[in-house]
């Protein structure tokens, strides 16, 4: 009997230690260590914003009184109201119109500006003349100083010879006699007997229709523009055609410089057929009543071939209309023979009537007036004195000569 109690007991016993083993292996697999190292950190999403009957209560914010707030007075708000001008929406003001420094004269105002520039030609001359012995060497210098200043080899031969001849009749050679000789001899060769008036009047019932040519760089443009003031001021009405169309901004630099005046600008868009927008221009004119066109075309010198084919298509096309009455060549004195070699191009392309010398002012090289005289066999009709508005006048041949050599 004792021994079937110990057995039960001992049975109770083994069933008991096994069960305590199962919960403990179970509570390790429902709570395993974590490490500290090793901790994941969970974030939770944003809360969504709550709508409708999920809104959150506004928080309580201060308010100001009614007796907090600054109200208007009583005689700001009777002030009648001010309009803003919306800056995009303005339209911009039309540009004042200007009015252009007469042209009569204007050479002899600017007289002081050209003597200044030029004095190394009319008064070097004169020095080397006053020499007391005028020797082959002093009319060497007279040579050099000659083609120094540009007047081109064949005129200087021919001057230098007449005043050795004149001189050596004349005997005495006083300042006075020596300036009345040297004047004499330098309008024998720039021509008193040129018209040199712009032609700008047709014979039918058309406007006068001015072509200008000539390299880009010259001032071709500038001096269209110059031009038209000119015009204006010895009271032409005066159309502009902006023909030069493959030259950014060529046609905006026009259309400036007609606006200051009030000359209407006919454009096209850029890179389009100068030769239709001459035409347009043309049309336009005559529509208008206007006195003159001007006609700014290319000055691009690539080939002799493809400026004649252009310029002459040009100058088919506005023909269509009327005659050409002027063609104008814009040459830089700075240049010097260079300029005589793009003249010779344009003479071959078109037939230049006259010539407009720029930037006369800034160069000692005032013989170019009477090289490319000789060269073209056309006379000078407009220079460039400066950079002013107003600074294109008439050429005047006794003007000129008396400013290079003084009084």
């Amino acid at each position: 009997m004792e021994i079937v109690i110990l057995a039960v007991v001992i049975a109770l016993v083994a069933v008991g230690a096994i069960s305590g083993l199962v919960v403990s292996s179970r509570k390790k697999k429902q709570l395993p260590p974590r490490p500290p190292s090793s901790t994941p950190t969970i974030t939770a999403p944003p809360a969504e914003p709550h709508v409708g009957d999920e809104a959150e209560t506004p928080r309580d914010e201060p308010r100001r009184t009614i007796e907090e707030v600054d109200l208007p007075t009583a005689e700001e708000a009777v002030e009648a109201p001010v309009a803003l001008e919306d800056p995009v929406v303005a339209e911009p003001l039309a540009p004042a119109i200007e009015i252009p420094e007469p042209t009569a004269g204007r050479l002899v105002r600017l007289r002081a500006r050209l003597a200044r520039s030029q004095s190394s030609l009319g008064k070097g001359l004169l020095t080397l003349l006053s020499r007391e012995h005028l020797d082959e060497e002093t009319w060497e210098e007279i040579e050099d100083t000659l083609l120094t200043a540009d007047v081109g080899v064949a005129p200087t031969q021919e001057l230098v010879e007449r005043l050795r001849e004149r001189v050596k009749v004349l005997g005495t050679r006083t300042p006075v006699e020596l300036r009345t000789l040297l004047r004499e001899e330098l309008l024998t060769l720039l021509g008193t007997d040129f018209d040199r008036s712009v032609r700008t009047e047709s014979g039918v019932d058309t406007p006068g229709v001015v072509m200008v040519v000539g390299v880009n760089g010259t001032g071709k443009t500038t001096t269209t523009g110059k031009l038209a003031r000119v015009l204006v001021a010895d009271g032409r009405s005066v159309v502009l055609g902006a023909a030069d169309t493959f030259r950014a901004a060529a046609a905006d630099q026009l259309q400036t410089w007609g606006e200051r005046v009030g000359a209407r600008t006919v454009r096209g868009p850029e890179g389009g057929d100068p030769a239709s927008i001459a035409f347009d221009a043309v049309k336009e004119g005559i529509a208008e009543g206007a006195d003159v066109v001007l006609i700014d075309t290319a000055g691009r010198l690539h080939t002799k071939t493809g400026l004649m084919d252009e310029l002459g298509k040009v100058k088919r096309v506005v023909e269509k209309h009327g005659p050409l009455d002027e063609i104008l060549l814009v040459l830089d004195a700075t240049t010097g023979q260079n300029g005589l070699v793009q003249a010779r191009v344009f003479a071959e392309v078109v037939d230049i009537t006259g010539i407009v010398l720029t930037k006369l002012d800034g160069t000692a090289k005032g013989g170019i007036v009477i090289a490319v005289q000789r060269e073209l066999g056309v006379p000078v009709k407009l220079v460039g004195l400066g950079e002013g508005p107003d600074d294109l006048a008439p050429f005047e041949a006794e003007a000129f000569v008396d400013a290079l050599i003084g009084d």
